[in-house]
């Protein structure tokens, strides 16, 4: 590629005030998809193209863009080796492009350990062709009011749990986490920190089905608590963490042998399913003043809704506050009906105090 194809759309030193966007893929066709796509929304401008991890870090310094979409697999040098430089040497908010493959699930979840703000999953040939816009265009959106200083490199994945806080914990309580844009990395903060006989935890995290089950994986080798992704009747149990399956809702429903984990197809609610709206409802229903809401770091408002049902029924809810939050779009939407607005790295310890306390929140004047 030409330099002169570098900086079309402007080039640096040219603005008009819209998110500058580089595109980073070793495919033609699929360089050209995302720049329509981008060029479409009206509020972002294409500056650039790079086919592969050098011509990349070139073209970031040469012209500097707000925002890099990168594809994960390409020659000479590929998308986790090309992150991990723009990140530590001239770190922008980057959106990885990943294909649906199982396989690729790995290298996208070590990419947001290294400081990927999200990822994107590229449309199938059988997906209908507006799949890329509905999938990138938020991702775009999201990227534009990122805080990258809630992103720092991992340079690799915790190989043992970190120290838990203590709960002894009481009584029959759940705690139900909702999260999104940023989201993997706090799990990994938060999760990790909790001790093993803490009451049963559910989260949804807004990603693809083909993820969820490496993100709980991941989560389970970094923490004393059994983590699992979610599956239709499993009872609940104290030390056990369940990740919402991506494309289903999580719920719950009560049966002879005591509440059990629901998980089905209903329709999307904000757009997204798994929806921590559907999830905190049931939990508020089931639960009461027993039940425990957390929203962290994402776009949109899911979970406000719900956060407010567990908060009405007498529950204990919390919000991630703005300083931490990559994007502070939850957390504010549900921070009126949270009791408590706190830094990722209190949640942990306030967590342990809920479970703790020997009657409902609710009751405690």
């Amino acid at each position: 590629m030409s330099s002169s194809e570098g900086s079309v759309g402007g080039g640096h030193g040219v603005t008009d005030g819209r998110p500058r966007v580089l595109i980073v893929d070793d495919s033609v066709l699929m360089r050209t998809r995302i720049r329509d796509v981008v060029e479409a929304t009206g509020g972002f401008r294409v500056v650039g193209e790079a086919a592969n991890g050098y011509e990349a870090i070139r073209l970031v310094h040469v012209l500097e863009p707000d925002i890099v979409t990168l594809d994960l697999e390409m020659p000479e040098l590929g998308g986790l080796d090309a992150l991990g430089y723009i990140m530590s040497e001239a770190p922008r908010p980057v959106l990885v492009l990943s294909a649906y493959a199982a396989r690729n699930a790995e290298s996208t979840l070590r990419a947001l350990d290294l400081g990927a703000v999200d990822f994107v999953r590229k449309p199938g040939e059988d997906d209908p062709p507006e799949t890329l816009a509905r999938r990138l265009v938020p991702a775009l959106r999201a990227a534009a009011v990122a805080r990258l200083a809630n992103l720092p490199v991992r340079l690799r994945e915790r190989e043992a749990p970190v120290e838990p806080v203590a709960s002894g914990s009481l009584g029959n309580r759940l705690l139900a986490v909702a999260a999104s844009t940023g989201g993997p990395r706090a799990l990994s903060d938060l999760i990790p920190a909790l001790p093993e006989d803490f009451p049963p935890t559910l989260v949804v995290q807004h990603m693809p089905g083909s993820f969820t089950p490496h993100l709980a994986e991941r989560l389970g080798r970094m923490s004393r608590m059994h983590v699992q992704e979610a599956h239709d009747g499993a009872p609940l149990a104290r030390g056990h963490v369940y990740v919402a399956p991506g494309g289903h809702h999580l719920s719950l429903r009560r049966e002879a042998s005591g509440v059990a984990l629901a998980v089905h197809d209903g329709a999307p609610v904000w757009g997204v399913r798994p929806s921590a709206d559907v999830l905190f409802k049931a939990v508020a229903s089931h639960f009461g003043p027993r039940a425990a809401g957390a929203v962290l770091t994402g776009m949109g408002r899911d979970g406000a809704a719900g956060l407010r049902a567990i908060h009405a029924a007498g529950g204990w809810t919390m919000a991630q506050d703005a300083a931490t939050s990559v994007v502070y779009g939850m957390p504010k939407a549900a921070a009126p009906h949270a009791r408590h607005i706190l830094p990722l790295g209190d949640m942990p310890a306030a967590l342990a105090e809920w479970a703790r306390c020997p009657e409902p929140v609710a009751a405690r004047p």
